[in-house]
């Protein structure tokens, strides 16, 4: 019987796939079919919990095989990754004039990132003490307890590491291990890795032009087929994001939502707040708010299903450079150092409010002036190396707390919120790497104001 049930379950995600391609077959728009696909999948993860309850076998094999949709989709989204990261790098690069235009385009993305992250951790901080939250008010139960020793037992390889060899832990020994995905800062080491070849071939473009242009031409015929890849992949992004939004909804821990309301609703608060002090800075840069916002919104949809800042960067790039018309280099790099340093959402606000959170339970008065300071200071520069996958707010929150001398196992009391707000909170780190992108290109005369402004380039760069 219960064959017959996880049969049914599945013709139902594949008559909404169905559903999907044919808007995709009626030219509906990209930015359509992705809010029909999470709609339509937090629908059917409600009914599915609904109907066969959280942790039944039906329901347990059921969003194991809409794993293979969604899951699948993330894992082809991270396969691309390292290649499109690489090749664009190097061919941006390679297309500069200058290569002191190099240092500035990293100097403004770095300085936004960081700089954010830290305006959202003060914003983490006044949301904590405007809700009155208190770990001490959050009963613990078996997982919890559980999730806490787990985080007790990663605190000994954190605390090994001091800032230094975290960031030593950014430039490749091996770029081949790096390509894998191995370390969590594999993306930036491909980065600086893409980086060098790029300045390289500029040298020998002095020294040898018929070699460099030989290069050149070969980079260029490879990001040709990458970004067909990418083109190939994005088609399927409606489709991963049904199944991902199914699973998640179907899993979630209704009881322990509504036992956890109060931080689940500050951590929303804090993060819309965010959201809106970046689009009063595009519009400070004389940019239209509502034009990036009306851009960026695929991107942060399947941000938000996917809780992957990595998985997005492909889509995040091109969006970047088709919709918001950022230059082709910055978008590159505000793409992939926005998916492991300056999370505004997983490295600042998220660290912030734990810490104001479990202050109190030692002692600590959370609101005086030097463990404000303390705090932001150690959260800005804790925010390097923060993987971009699900799990990278737990290891930041694990740095930040240790250093301010604070018990990391209070922070497992959060698990079974775990997955709802990170969803918000990977949304929000993907938007800070657009606007990190968006402004820098603009502060450096890079941004092609016309595409920006065209209403029409969302569809173009999205209607794959």
């Amino acid at each position: 019987m219960d064959l017959l049930f996880i049969l049914a379950n599945i013709a139902v995600l594949l008559a909404i796939i169905g559903l999907l391609i044919y808007m995709q077959r009626k030219r509906v728009s990209f930015t359509k079919r992705v809010f029909t696909g999470l709609g339509l999948g937090i629908v059917l993860g409600g009914l599915l919990q609904a109907i066969y309850g959280a942790g039944s076998e039906v329901l347990v094999q059921t969003t194991e095989w809409y794993s293979i949709v969604g899951s699948g989709y993330i894992r082809l989204l991270m396969m691309i990754v390292v290649p499109l990261v690489m090749v664009s790098i190097i061919q941006s690069i390679i297309n500069l004039e200058k290569t002191a235009e190099l240092g500035k385009m990293s100097a403004w993305i770095i300085g936004i990132l960081i700089s954010t992250t830290m305006v959202a951790a003060l914003i983490g901080i006044g949301t904590a003490t405007l809700f009155d939250l208190n770990a001490e008010q959050i009963q613990a139960g078996q997982a919890e307890s559980e999730r806490g020793t787990m985080l007790e037992t990663r605190l000994g390889d954190v605390q090994d590491q001091s800032t230094p060899q975290r960031i030593l832990n950014f430039i490749p020994s091996n770029i081949f291990l790096d390509m894998t995905g191995d370390r969590p800062t594999s993306v930036i080491a491909v980065v600086i890795f893409s980086m060098i070849v790029g300045v390289a071939v500029l040298g020998l473009r002095r020294k040898n032009p018929e070699q460099a242009e030989m290069f050149t031409k070969i980079v260029n015929a490879f990001y040709g087929v990458v970004m067909r890849i990418v083109t190939i992949v994005l088609r399927l992004a409606p489709f991963g994001i049904l199944a991902l939004m199914a699973n998640t909804v179907a899993n979630t821990d209704v009881g322990g939502v509504l036992e956890l309301g109060k931080f689940v609703l500050a951590s929303y608060v804090a993060l819309f707040i965010m959201f809106i002090v970046h689009l009063v800075m595009v519009g400070v840069f004389g940019l239209n708010p509502m034009t990036y916002l009306r851009k960026a919104l695929p991107v942060l949809g399947f941000a938000f299903t996917s809780r992957s800042s990595a998985g997005t960067i492909p889509l995040n790039i091109q969006a970047q450079r088709k919709s918001l018309g950022v230059d082709q280099g910055i978008a590159n790099m505000s793409a992939s150092f926005g998916a492991t340093m300056g999370q505004n959402g997983c490295a600042g606000i998220y660290p912030a409010m734990l810490a104001v959170m479990i202050a109190p339970s030692v002692g600590i008065d959370p609101l005086s002036p030097g463990f404000l300071i303390q705090l932001v200071l150690i959260i800005g520069i804790s925010s390097f190396g923060v993987a971009g996958v699900g799990g990278g707010a737990t290891f930041a929150a694990i740095i930040v707390l240790s250093s301010m001398n604070l018990p990391v196992a209070l922070a497992g009391l959060l698990i079974s919120i775990e997955a709802l707000i990170d969803m918000g909170r990977t949304a929000l780190n993907v938007n800070g790497s657009m606007v990190s992108g968006t402004l820098t290109s603009r502060i450096l005369k890079k941004l092609n104001v016309e595409t920006f402004n065209d209403k029409n380039k969302i569809e173009e760069s999205t209607s794959l």
